[in-house]
């Protein structure tokens, strides 16, 4: 079933989806140039969360730009009898990971868990998978290096009006 949104739901939709101000009142920016209130902005994105309409709502580092330029998207292969979801959610709490999937795995492709890695350097990355390694005993992993970001924009939904 779809969800049909006011104009206005829309407004807030398309600016929050955007770029927020650096201001210490991003949700009130958005209300200001919405036409409405705060309240109004929290009190929607608030129910969309919680009605499981949105999944989360937050910030998008720029890890190049905050001197981050060394990525790696590792694929760990994870043995069911060493629980692939605890596994995940261990690594996941690392500061250096964003991004933290459980995937299918094929015949030809058996690496199921797959990390993304943030550090200042390409040493950086390799130091978290040794010590993720020597952590988990997972040693069997493939390490992607990003050589160019070609892409980092968020989905829009909405136009602002």
């Amino acid at each position: 079933m779809a969800i049909k949104f006011t104009e206005l739901e829309e407004n807030i939709l398309a600016l929050a989806g955007g770029t927020l101000s650096e201001s210490l009142t991003p949700y009130a920016d958005i209300a200001e140039k919405a036409g409405t209130d705060e309240k109004t902005v929290i009190e929607l994105l608030t129910r969309l969360k919680d009605e499981k309409i949105i999944r989360r709502f937050g910030a998008t580092l720029r890890h190049q730009k905050a001197g981050y330029g060394a990525n790696a998207m590792v694929a760990w292969c994870v043995k069911e009898d060493q629980d692939p979801m605890k596994i995940g959610e261990y690594m996941a709490k690392r500061p250096e990971i964003s991004h933290c999937y459980l995937r299918t795995t094929y015949p030809e492709w058996k690496y199921n868990l797959y990390t993304m890695i943030h550090g200042k350097g390409p040493d950086d990355c390799k130091n978290v998978v040794k010590e993720l390694e020597s952590e988990t005993g997972i040693t069997d992993n493939c390490i992607l290096r990003s050589l160019k970001e070609l892409k980092k924009t968020s989905m829009k939904y909405f136009e602002f009006k």
